[in-house]
């Protein structure tokens, strides 16, 4: 069992949040063009075309990213907005305009989120055992 801290758990969302933008965009399946493709010169260029380089996330940036998706379940819906949010490194600003919180309230329900999950991956809390509460129940004597 590893232990989690509030920034290990925080780094962990962002590179989710990094291999999320990785992954390949969705696409309607069923659609398909027939016309061949359009092979360009070098000296046509591409100006009128946006080419969007992905650099394709390793298989093992894949399993983490599931994992980490899995954690959002023990937060509700604002947590996990707030929590996504960061992630992607919006600025607090504009987390504040989308959540409608002022940005100390932001900070504290993130924190708080972040808490939670730890907790829940660091596992129950020690209990008192039974001889450790009779001691401390006795009466002292010298």
């Amino acid at each position: 069992m590893a232990d989690w801290t509030v920034q290990k758990v925080a780094d962990q969302f962002q590179e989710a949040a990094i291999t999320a933008r990785r992954l390949p965009p969705a696409k309607v399946q069923g659609y398909a063009s027939y016309w061949p493709d359009i092979q360009r010169q070098s000296w046509e260029g591409y100006s009128d075309e946006r080419i969007v380089l992905r650099f394709a996330a390793s298989p093992a940036a894949i399993d983490r990213f599931g994992q980490t998706v899995r954690w959002l379940r023990w937060l509700d819906e604002e947590q996990r907005r707030l929590v996504w949010l960061r992630a992607q490194q919006v600025p607090w600003r504009e987390v504040c305009t989308r959540t409608g919180l002022i940005r100390k309230t932001a900070w504290r329900r993130w924190q708080h989120a972040l808490v939670l999950v730890t907790v829940h991956l660091n596992g129950p809390l020690p209990r008192f055992s039974a001889a450790l509460s009779d001691v401390s129940t006795a009466p002292l004597s010298s």
